[in-house]
């Protein structure tokens, strides 16, 4: 393909908006040609980011009109499925934002939809995976240069959260990530998930009970502790430490201008996703867009990936709510997804 591929966006809130944007401004061989959004007033604002898009109000007006090449979904969690079964069907490459679906049973109609194509159309937006310091602690691991991985101990911390999030969201919208991102550093996936509740933040909105320590054990034995708190109020904070056999490894740390001054030393940090994994996303568009470029459609997590991922966090919603340790479960890997 030699011409720029179109990509109609679909849901233009924040995260569409950023992806917009960042098609628009800085990923090569690509444009913005349509963006879908039922409501005027975002799609209105939307469309200032992609001079030239046309507006639709679903996917299959846009898919009617020939309005792309490549669609990008941006809408919430429960509105994924309605628009990949129809990009499905119209064999559209698709990158999805995490999750797939919201639960497993709806996941696996997407993979049972996706395989009766000839090769995987759907990648995750899991954008860890392109962060250049997770990327390094991956190859460390398995560089075997500090030994075996034996433990990892992982942060996720926002300084607050939107009304709209539920209790459920500490484990299906946040540690969703970790669910996805320490099975592929480690090469192991998630076997068992536990909950525990440590002392209540007295700042967190009523409807939540957090933060929240979760703890999963991998197939090879290794044991990860995550910190998740969204009640924090000072910033954004993604981190992670791996205890290797022969010393430990730190990524996520704040960077930037250090000061010392009355007493203080200060840094400043991230106070949204947006700024952390800024050039994550790049990585993530720019890779999937030189991909479909190619012909080979995706360059990154796939929909069995996410499948893998929505599993682990219904046994995480499960301890959240029962306690004890979850199991997760195990399916065979289908072929089509080797």
């Amino acid at each position: 393909m030699t011409a720029e591929l179109r990509i109609a966006v679909v849901g233009a809130g924040k995260m569409g908006a950023d992806h917009i944007k960042r098609i628009t401004e800085r990923v090569a061989g690509a444009r913005v040609s349509a963006i879908v959004e039922p409501d005027a007033g975002r799609a209105e604002d939307a469309a200032r980011l992609a001079p030239g898009a046309r507006r639709f109000g679903g996917l299959a007006e846009a898919i009617e009109a020939d309005a792309l090449d490549a669609v990008l979904i941006a809408t919430p969690g429960q509105f994924h499925a309605p628009v990949l079964k129809p990009a499905l069907e119209a064999r559209l490459p698709i990158l999805c934002e995490k999750p797939l679906t919201q639960d497993s049973a709806s996941s696996l109609e997407i993979l049972e939809l996706e395989q009766r194509l000839d090769r995987p159309h759907i990648q995750l937006g899991f954008m860890r995976r392109f962060d250049a310091e997770y990327a390094a602690l991956r190859e460390l691991v398995a560089s075997g240069e500090s030994g075996e991985l034996l433990m990892v101990r992982a942060l996720h911390r926002n300084p607050s959260v939107p009304e709209s999030y539920t209790n459920d969201m500490l484990i299906t919208d946040s540690v969703v990530h970790e669910f996805d991102v320490v099975p592929w550093l480690a090469g192991s996936p998630v076997v068992s998930v536990e909950v525990k509740h440590p002392r209540r933040n007295s700042l967190a909105p009523e409807r939540l009970s957090e933060p929240i320590l979760v703890i999963m054990e991998l197939e090879n034995g290794v044991l990860v502790d995550v910190e998740m708190n969204v009640s924090v109020q000072f910033g954004y904070q993604v981190a992670t430490e791996a205890v290797f056999e022969r010393g430990i490894a730190r990524i996520g740390q704040p960077s930037g201008l250090q000061r010392w001054d009355a007493g203080y030393f200060r840094v400043k940090d991230h106070e949204s996703f947006t700024t952390r994994f800024a050039a994550a996303y790049d990585a993530q568009i720019q890779r999937w867009v030189d991909a479909v470029r190619r012909g080979e459609l995706i360059d990154g997590p796939n929909a069995w990936d996410g499948y893998l991922v929505a599993l682990a966090c219904e046994a995480g919603v499960t301890a959240l709510g029962e306690g004890g340790v979850v199991p997760v479960a195990r399916p065979e890997r289908p072929a089509f997804y080797a």
